[in-house]
Protein backbone atom coordinates (compact mmCIF):
# COMPACT_ATOMS: atom_id res chain seq x y z
CA UNK A 1 0.00 0.00 0.00
CA UNK A 2 2.97 2.43 0.69
CA UNK A 3 4.54 1.80 -2.76
CA UNK A 4 0.74 2.90 -4.32
CA UNK A 5 0.70 5.93 -2.35
CA UNK A 6 4.17 6.58 -3.26
CA UNK A 7 3.50 6.22 -7.07
CA UNK A 8 0.62 8.14 -6.80
CA UNK A 9 2.33 10.99 -4.96
CA UNK A 10 5.13 10.83 -7.42
CA UNK A 11 2.50 11.44 -10.70
CA UNK A 12 0.79 14.32 -8.77
CA UNK A 13 3.63 16.66 -8.08
CA UNK A 14 5.91 15.81 -11.41
CA UNK A 15 5.14 18.35 -14.24
CA UNK A 16 6.02 18.48 -17.72
CA UNK A 17 8.94 19.53 -19.38
CA UNK A 18 8.57 18.78 -23.05
CA UNK A 19 5.01 18.71 -24.83
CA UNK A 20 3.90 18.34 -28.34
CA UNK A 21 0.70 18.67 -29.63
CA UNK A 22 0.61 17.63 -33.67
CA UNK A 23 -2.81 18.47 -34.10
CA UNK A 24 -6.44 20.50 -33.36
CA UNK A 25 -8.14 17.34 -32.40
CA UNK A 26 -9.16 18.87 -28.48
CA UNK A 27 -10.42 21.98 -30.20
CA UNK A 28 -12.49 20.19 -32.56
CA UNK A 29 -13.47 17.36 -30.32
CA UNK A 30 -14.59 20.08 -27.85
CA UNK A 31 -16.81 21.88 -30.69
CA UNK A 32 -18.26 18.78 -31.81
CA UNK A 33 -19.72 17.64 -28.56
CA UNK A 34 -20.61 21.49 -27.24
CA UNK A 35 -24.36 21.38 -26.27
CA UNK A 36 -25.70 24.70 -25.24
CA UNK A 37 -27.99 23.03 -23.19
CA UNK A 38 -26.58 23.56 -19.05
CA UNK A 39 -29.01 21.65 -16.81
CA UNK A 40 -27.07 18.59 -16.96
CA UNK A 41 -22.96 18.41 -16.50
CA UNK A 42 -20.48 18.27 -19.52
CA UNK A 43 -19.62 14.88 -20.45
CA UNK A 44 -17.91 13.09 -23.17
CA UNK A 45 -15.04 10.20 -23.42
CA UNK A 46 -11.79 11.77 -22.49
CA UNK A 47 -9.17 8.64 -23.24
CA UNK A 48 -9.40 4.46 -23.65
CA UNK A 49 -6.15 3.37 -21.94
CA UNK A 50 -4.12 0.98 -23.82
CA UNK A 51 -1.04 -0.63 -21.59
CA UNK A 52 1.97 -1.43 -23.58
CA UNK A 53 6.01 -1.99 -22.47
CA UNK A 54 7.24 -0.01 -24.82
CA UNK A 55 5.24 3.37 -25.78
CA UNK A 56 7.80 4.05 -28.66
CA UNK A 57 7.26 1.01 -30.10
CA UNK A 58 3.30 0.94 -29.72
CA UNK A 59 3.54 5.00 -31.03
CA UNK A 60 4.85 3.81 -34.08
CA UNK A 61 2.55 1.32 -34.28
CA UNK A 62 -0.57 3.27 -34.16
CA UNK A 63 0.66 6.09 -36.36
CA UNK A 64 3.03 4.69 -38.87
CA UNK A 65 0.86 1.24 -39.77
CA UNK A 66 -2.56 1.95 -38.68
CA UNK A 67 -2.70 5.80 -39.89
CA UNK A 68 -3.64 7.33 -36.62
CA UNK A 69 -2.56 11.18 -35.39
CA UNK A 70 -0.93 12.24 -32.59
CA UNK A 71 -2.92 14.30 -30.18
CA UNK A 72 -0.30 14.56 -26.89
CA UNK A 73 3.54 13.67 -26.70
CA UNK A 74 4.27 14.73 -22.90
CA UNK A 75 8.08 14.00 -21.15
CA UNK A 76 7.69 14.89 -17.49
CA UNK A 77 10.71 16.19 -15.08
CA UNK A 78 10.76 12.13 -13.78
CA UNK A 79 11.26 10.96 -17.12
CA UNK A 80 7.39 9.57 -17.53
CA UNK A 81 6.43 10.02 -21.16
CA UNK A 82 2.04 10.36 -21.60
CA UNK A 83 0.94 9.76 -25.42
CA UNK A 84 -2.64 9.97 -26.89
CA UNK A 85 -3.35 9.10 -30.16
CA UNK A 86 -6.44 9.31 -31.99
CA UNK A 87 -7.51 7.41 -35.58
CA UNK A 88 -8.27 10.01 -38.74
CA UNK A 89 -11.69 10.33 -37.71
CA UNK A 90 -13.86 10.46 -34.52
CA UNK A 91 -13.60 11.52 -31.62
CA UNK A 92 -11.91 8.58 -29.89
CA UNK A 93 -8.79 8.76 -27.83
CA UNK A 94 -5.96 5.85 -27.27
CA UNK A 95 -3.46 6.80 -24.42
CA UNK A 96 -0.61 4.42 -24.99
CA UNK A 97 0.10 3.79 -21.20
CA UNK A 98 3.28 1.70 -18.87
CA UNK A 99 1.63 -0.11 -15.59
CA UNK A 100 2.38 2.18 -13.08
CA UNK A 101 4.66 0.84 -10.36
CA UNK A 102 3.11 -0.36 -7.17
CA UNK A 103 -0.46 -0.24 -8.82
CA UNK A 104 -0.47 -3.95 -9.98
CA UNK A 105 -1.15 -3.11 -13.29
CA UNK A 106 1.75 -5.50 -15.16
CA UNK A 107 -1.57 -8.10 -16.04
CA UNK A 108 -3.05 -5.06 -18.11
CA UNK A 109 -0.74 -5.39 -20.30
CA UNK A 110 -1.82 -7.28 -23.80
CA UNK A 111 -5.32 -7.38 -21.83
CA UNK A 112 -6.75 -3.99 -21.61
CA UNK A 113 -10.24 -4.58 -22.84
CA UNK A 114 -11.53 -4.67 -26.80
CA UNK A 115 -11.65 -1.23 -28.45
CA UNK A 116 -13.87 -1.18 -31.82
CA UNK A 117 -13.32 0.96 -34.41
CA UNK A 118 -16.20 1.87 -36.54
CA UNK A 119 -14.62 1.78 -40.85
CA UNK A 120 -17.03 2.39 -43.99
CA UNK A 121 -14.96 -0.76 -45.51
CA UNK A 122 -13.78 -3.49 -43.28
CA UNK A 123 -12.06 -5.65 -46.05
CA UNK A 124 -10.10 -2.27 -48.08
CA UNK A 125 -8.80 -1.64 -44.16
CA UNK A 126 -7.94 -5.39 -43.50
CA UNK A 127 -5.47 -6.04 -46.63
CA UNK A 128 -4.04 -2.64 -46.49
CA UNK A 129 -3.62 -2.89 -42.70
CA UNK A 130 -2.31 -6.83 -43.53
CA UNK A 131 0.48 -5.30 -46.20
CA UNK A 132 1.75 -3.26 -43.41
CA UNK A 133 2.49 -5.99 -41.25
CA UNK A 134 -0.49 -6.33 -38.63
CA UNK A 135 -1.61 -9.19 -36.85
CA UNK A 136 -5.26 -9.96 -37.78
CA UNK A 137 -6.52 -12.97 -35.12
CA UNK A 138 -9.53 -13.08 -36.95
CA UNK A 139 -9.90 -12.51 -40.70
CA UNK A 140 -13.04 -10.40 -41.75
CA UNK A 141 -16.40 -11.91 -40.85
CA UNK A 142 -20.04 -11.83 -42.25
CA UNK A 143 -21.93 -13.08 -39.08
CA UNK A 144 -25.82 -13.50 -39.57
CA UNK A 145 -26.77 -10.61 -37.62
CA UNK A 146 -25.72 -8.37 -40.51
CA UNK A 147 -22.35 -5.96 -41.09
CA UNK A 148 -18.57 -7.09 -40.77
CA UNK A 149 -15.81 -7.62 -38.37
CA UNK A 150 -12.06 -8.43 -37.90
CA UNK A 151 -9.88 -8.25 -34.96
CA UNK A 152 -6.56 -7.52 -35.05
CA UNK A 153 -3.37 -7.09 -32.06
CA UNK A 154 -1.09 -4.26 -31.47
CA UNK A 155 2.73 -5.54 -30.51
CA UNK A 156 1.69 -6.05 -26.74
CA UNK A 157 -1.31 -8.08 -27.73
CA UNK A 158 -3.99 -6.16 -26.80
CA UNK A 159 -6.85 -6.65 -29.04
CA UNK A 160 -9.04 -4.28 -30.88
CA UNK A 161 -11.54 -4.65 -33.53
CA UNK A 162 -12.61 -3.34 -36.96
CA UNK A 163 -16.58 -3.09 -37.74
CA UNK A 164 -18.96 -1.85 -40.34
CA UNK A 165 -22.13 -1.79 -40.99
CA UNK A 166 -24.17 -0.93 -44.59
CA UNK A 167 -26.48 1.51 -42.83
CA UNK A 168 -22.75 3.20 -42.05
CA UNK A 169 -21.19 3.22 -44.87
CA UNK A 170 -24.49 4.70 -46.97
CA UNK A 171 -24.64 7.57 -43.65
CA UNK A 172 -20.70 8.65 -44.37
CA UNK A 173 -21.85 8.36 -48.56
CA UNK A 174 -24.50 10.98 -47.87
CA UNK A 175 -22.58 13.31 -45.15
CA UNK A 176 -19.46 13.30 -47.71
CA UNK A 177 -21.85 14.27 -50.67
CA UNK A 178 -23.52 17.08 -48.50
CA UNK A 179 -20.36 17.87 -47.02
CA UNK A 180 -18.79 18.36 -50.83
CA UNK A 181 -22.31 20.31 -51.91
CA UNK A 182 -21.97 22.68 -48.84
CA UNK A 183 -18.16 23.50 -49.97
CA UNK A 184 -19.12 24.05 -53.42
CA UNK A 185 -22.02 25.98 -52.30
CA UNK A 186 -19.34 27.93 -50.29
CA UNK A 187 -17.11 28.68 -52.81
CA UNK A 188 -19.49 30.17 -54.76
CA UNK A 189 -20.25 32.44 -52.51
CA UNK A 190 -16.82 33.55 -52.15
CA UNK A 191 -16.18 34.07 -55.67
CA UNK A 192 -19.84 35.84 -56.31
CA UNK A 193 -18.94 37.78 -52.91
CA UNK A 194 -15.34 38.49 -54.43
CA UNK A 195 -17.01 40.11 -58.11
CA UNK A 196 -19.60 42.20 -55.87
CA UNK A 197 -16.66 43.42 -54.00
CA UNK A 198 -15.02 44.84 -57.06
CA UNK A 199 -17.89 45.77 -58.40
CA UNK A 200 -18.87 47.66 -55.45
CA UNK A 201 -15.23 49.13 -55.30
CA UNK A 202 -15.80 50.82 -58.53
CA UNK A 203 -18.75 52.78 -57.34
CA UNK A 204 -16.69 54.96 -55.28
CA UNK A 205 -15.11 57.79 -56.82
CA UNK A 206 -12.68 56.87 -58.91
CA UNK A 207 -11.72 60.74 -59.55
CA UNK A 208 -12.04 63.39 -57.70
CA UNK A 209 -13.33 66.59 -59.62
CA UNK A 210 -11.04 69.39 -59.80
CA UNK A 211 -12.21 72.56 -57.27
CA UNK A 212 -10.46 75.50 -56.82
CA UNK A 213 -8.94 76.19 -53.17
CA UNK A 214 -10.73 73.22 -52.11
CA UNK A 215 -8.92 70.19 -50.26
CA UNK A 216 -11.21 67.17 -49.75
CA UNK A 217 -10.90 63.21 -49.63
CA UNK A 218 -13.18 60.22 -48.86
CA UNK A 219 -12.23 56.46 -47.24
CA UNK A 220 -14.48 53.68 -46.28
CA UNK A 221 -13.78 50.77 -44.48
CA UNK A 222 -16.02 48.10 -44.59
CA UNK A 223 -16.60 45.81 -42.29
CA UNK A 224 -17.43 42.66 -44.38
CA UNK A 225 -16.52 42.15 -47.92
CA UNK A 226 -19.32 44.87 -49.20
CA UNK A 227 -21.61 47.01 -47.18
CA UNK A 228 -24.36 49.50 -47.17
CA UNK A 229 -21.95 52.48 -46.63
CA UNK A 230 -21.39 55.12 -50.06
CA UNK A 231 -19.91 58.58 -50.05
CA UNK A 232 -19.46 60.60 -53.98
CA UNK A 233 -18.18 63.61 -54.94
CA UNK A 234 -19.94 65.35 -57.92
CA UNK A 235 -19.54 68.07 -60.21
CA UNK A 236 -23.02 69.87 -60.30
CA UNK A 237 -21.92 73.01 -62.06
CA UNK A 238 -19.02 75.61 -62.72
CA UNK A 239 -17.17 75.99 -59.20
CA UNK A 240 -19.81 73.51 -57.29
CA UNK A 241 -19.77 70.26 -56.30
CA UNK A 242 -21.60 67.94 -53.84
CA UNK A 243 -20.19 65.90 -51.48
CA UNK A 244 -22.57 62.84 -50.59
CA UNK A 245 -22.21 60.18 -47.72
CA UNK A 246 -25.06 57.77 -47.21
CA UNK A 247 -25.48 54.78 -44.63
CA UNK A 248 -27.85 51.94 -46.02
CA UNK A 249 -30.15 50.17 -43.28
CA UNK A 250 -28.65 46.93 -42.76
CA UNK A 251 -25.49 44.50 -43.90
CA UNK A 252 -24.12 42.35 -46.40
CA UNK A 253 -25.35 41.98 -50.01
CA UNK A 254 -28.72 43.01 -49.58
CA UNK A 255 -27.16 46.42 -48.07
CA UNK A 256 -24.85 46.55 -51.02
CA UNK A 257 -27.54 46.26 -53.55
CA UNK A 258 -29.67 48.94 -52.15
CA UNK A 259 -26.12 50.99 -52.21
CA UNK A 260 -25.76 50.80 -56.04
CA UNK A 261 -29.13 52.21 -56.69
CA UNK A 262 -29.19 54.99 -54.45
CA UNK A 263 -25.99 56.04 -56.21
CA UNK A 264 -27.50 55.22 -59.56
CA UNK A 265 -30.39 57.08 -58.85
CA UNK A 266 -28.47 60.21 -57.37
CA UNK A 267 -26.11 60.09 -60.30
CA UNK A 268 -28.74 59.97 -62.82
CA UNK A 269 -31.26 62.86 -61.33
CA UNK A 270 -28.28 65.54 -60.76
CA UNK A 271 -27.61 65.43 -64.33
CA UNK A 272 -31.09 66.75 -65.27
CA UNK A 273 -31.54 68.74 -61.76
CA UNK A 274 -28.03 69.72 -60.12
CA UNK A 275 -29.47 73.35 -59.21
CA UNK A 276 -32.56 72.09 -57.40
CA UNK A 277 -30.93 68.91 -55.33
CA UNK A 278 -34.56 69.02 -53.19
CA UNK A 279 -35.90 68.08 -56.20
CA UNK A 280 -33.20 65.47 -56.39
CA UNK A 281 -33.72 63.88 -52.98
CA UNK A 282 -37.28 63.73 -53.50
CA UNK A 283 -37.13 61.93 -56.42
CA UNK A 284 -34.62 59.50 -55.05
CA UNK A 285 -36.86 59.43 -52.09
CA UNK A 286 -39.99 58.15 -54.47
CA UNK A 287 -37.85 55.19 -56.46
CA UNK A 288 -36.40 54.05 -53.22
CA UNK A 289 -40.33 53.78 -51.80
CA UNK A 290 -41.76 52.69 -54.67
CA UNK A 291 -39.23 50.11 -55.52
CA UNK A 292 -37.61 48.59 -51.85
CA UNK A 293 -38.87 46.62 -49.25
CA UNK A 294 -40.99 48.37 -46.26
CA UNK A 295 -38.36 48.27 -44.20
CA UNK A 296 -35.46 49.39 -46.46
CA UNK A 297 -34.09 53.08 -46.11
CA UNK A 298 -31.21 55.09 -46.17
CA UNK A 299 -29.30 58.02 -44.35
CA UNK A 300 -27.99 60.42 -46.29
CA UNK A 301 -26.14 63.55 -45.67
CA UNK A 302 -26.07 65.88 -49.33
CA UNK A 303 -23.83 68.90 -49.64
CA UNK A 304 -23.51 71.07 -52.18
CA UNK A 305 -20.58 73.75 -51.79
CA UNK A 306 -19.57 76.45 -54.13
CA UNK A 307 -15.91 77.50 -54.62
CA UNK A 308 -16.86 80.92 -55.55
CA UNK A 309 -18.83 82.14 -52.32
CA UNK A 310 -17.98 78.94 -49.62
CA UNK A 311 -21.48 78.52 -48.91
CA UNK A 312 -21.96 74.93 -48.11
CA UNK A 313 -25.99 74.43 -49.41
CA UNK A 314 -26.72 70.46 -47.30
CA UNK A 315 -29.70 68.35 -46.77
CA UNK A 316 -29.13 65.88 -43.91
CA UNK A 317 -31.38 62.98 -44.35
CA UNK A 318 -31.67 61.75 -40.65
CA UNK A 319 -28.11 61.25 -40.81
CA UNK A 320 -24.98 61.65 -38.41
CA UNK A 321 -24.05 65.49 -37.92
CA UNK A 322 -22.12 66.98 -39.94
CA UNK A 323 -18.95 69.01 -38.26
CA UNK A 324 -17.24 71.98 -39.35
CA UNK A 325 -14.51 72.54 -37.27
CA UNK A 326 -13.69 76.95 -37.81
CA UNK A 327 -10.46 77.96 -37.63
CA UNK A 328 -11.08 79.42 -34.59
CA UNK A 329 -11.21 75.87 -33.28
CA UNK A 330 -15.20 76.41 -32.24
CA UNK A 331 -17.41 73.47 -33.91
CA UNK A 332 -20.67 73.87 -35.96
CA UNK A 333 -22.88 70.44 -35.72
CA UNK A 334 -25.17 70.10 -39.16
CA UNK A 335 -27.88 68.51 -37.94
CA UNK A 336 -30.64 66.37 -39.59
CA UNK A 337 -33.61 68.26 -41.58
CA UNK A 338 -35.38 65.91 -42.91
CA UNK A 339 -36.55 62.31 -42.37
CA UNK A 340 -34.51 59.02 -43.60
CA UNK A 341 -34.85 58.32 -47.57
CA UNK A 342 -37.05 55.28 -49.14
CA UNK A 343 -39.59 54.75 -45.85
CA UNK A 344 -42.12 57.60 -46.15
CA UNK A 345 -44.20 57.93 -49.33
CA UNK A 346 -44.65 61.56 -48.75
CA UNK A 347 -41.46 62.97 -48.73
CA UNK A 348 -40.55 67.17 -48.85
CA UNK A 349 -36.95 68.22 -48.34
CA UNK A 350 -34.91 71.03 -46.47
CA UNK A 351 -32.74 72.83 -47.37
CA UNK A 352 -29.92 74.91 -44.62
CA UNK A 353 -27.12 76.87 -45.90
CA UNK A 354 -23.98 77.60 -44.03
CA UNK A 355 -20.66 79.09 -45.11
CA UNK A 356 -16.81 77.83 -45.07
CA UNK A 357 -14.73 80.49 -44.47
CA UNK A 358 -10.87 80.21 -45.23
CA UNK A 359 -9.59 77.52 -43.18
CA UNK A 360 -12.63 76.04 -42.08
CA UNK A 361 -12.37 72.20 -41.76
CA UNK A 362 -15.46 70.00 -43.10
CA UNK A 363 -16.21 66.44 -41.79
CA UNK A 364 -19.06 63.95 -43.21
CA UNK A 365 -18.76 60.71 -41.79
CA UNK A 366 -21.06 57.50 -40.86
CA UNK A 367 -22.72 56.60 -37.45
CA UNK A 368 -19.92 53.17 -37.82
CA UNK A 369 -17.81 56.00 -36.91
CA UNK A 370 -18.88 57.25 -33.91
CA UNK A 371 -20.90 53.70 -32.51
CA UNK A 372 -17.17 52.18 -32.95
CA UNK A 373 -16.98 51.10 -29.58
CA UNK A 374 -13.91 49.49 -27.15
CA UNK A 375 -13.72 46.62 -25.16
CA UNK A 376 -15.64 47.91 -21.61
CA UNK A 377 -18.74 48.86 -24.35
CA UNK A 378 -17.66 53.24 -24.48
CA UNK A 379 -18.49 54.42 -27.70
CA UNK A 380 -15.76 56.15 -30.06
CA UNK A 381 -18.44 58.86 -30.02
CA UNK A 382 -18.89 62.36 -31.32
CA UNK A 383 -16.61 64.21 -28.83
CA UNK A 384 -13.47 61.72 -29.66
CA UNK A 385 -14.08 62.52 -33.42
CA UNK A 386 -14.03 66.38 -32.84
CA UNK A 387 -10.80 65.89 -30.52
CA UNK A 388 -9.27 63.82 -33.51
CA UNK A 389 -10.46 66.67 -35.91
CA UNK A 390 -8.77 69.07 -34.37
CA UNK A 391 -5.46 66.95 -33.94
CA UNK A 392 -5.10 66.09 -37.72
CA UNK A 393 -6.24 69.24 -38.60
CA UNK A 394 -2.94 70.81 -40.10
CA UNK A 395 -2.43 67.69 -42.59
CA UNK A 396 -3.55 67.22 -45.97
CA UNK A 397 -7.68 65.77 -46.00
CA UNK A 398 -6.31 62.31 -47.56
CA UNK A 399 -4.00 61.96 -44.80
CA UNK A 400 -6.23 63.08 -42.16
CA UNK A 401 -8.75 61.19 -43.35
CA UNK A 402 -6.75 58.37 -43.14
CA UNK A 403 -5.12 59.55 -39.48
CA UNK A 404 -8.76 59.43 -37.72
CA UNK A 405 -9.79 56.20 -39.40
CA UNK A 406 -6.72 54.72 -37.78
CA UNK A 407 -7.96 56.42 -34.38
CA UNK A 408 -10.92 54.82 -34.58
CA UNK A 409 -9.60 51.22 -35.31
CA UNK A 410 -6.82 51.16 -32.35
CA UNK A 411 -9.98 52.86 -30.11
CA UNK A 412 -12.06 49.46 -30.37
CA UNK A 413 -8.67 47.55 -30.78
CA UNK A 414 -9.71 46.44 -34.67
CA UNK A 415 -12.97 45.26 -33.73
CA UNK A 416 -15.09 46.53 -36.38
CA UNK A 417 -18.61 45.81 -36.35
CA UNK A 418 -20.02 48.64 -38.77
CA UNK A 419 -18.59 50.37 -42.18
CA UNK A 420 -16.41 53.56 -41.42
CA UNK A 421 -16.73 56.37 -44.00
CA UNK A 422 -15.94 59.60 -43.52
CA UNK A 423 -15.24 62.50 -46.08
CA UNK A 424 -12.59 65.32 -44.77
CA UNK A 425 -12.20 68.52 -46.87
CA UNK A 426 -11.02 72.11 -46.05
CA UNK A 427 -11.40 75.48 -47.99
CA UNK A 428 -7.91 77.06 -48.70
CA UNK A 429 -8.86 79.65 -49.64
Amino acid sequence: MADEYSASGEWLTDHIVKFSEESDFRQQAEASAFRLDSTSPYLRLHFVSVYVTDQERSLRFFVDKLGFTVVADAIFASGNRWIEVCPPDGTAVLALVLPMKGFNEDHLVGNSGLVTFLTEDVERTYREWSARGVQFTIPPQRPAWGGTFCRFVDPDGNAFALAGFDDVTRSIDQRRRAYAEKLERERRMEQELEIAKQVQARLFPQKRPAVSGFDYAGICVQARSVGGDYYDFLEVGKGRMALIVGDIAGKGIAAALLMANLQANLRSQLVSAADHPERVLASVNKLLFENTNPSAYATLFFADYDAGTGRLRYANCGHVPGLILRIDGTIERLDSNNTVLGLFESWECSLSCTQLARGDLLALYTDGITECSNSEGEEFGEQHLIDALRRFSAMQAQESGAEIIKTVLEFSWGNQFDDLTLIIARRND
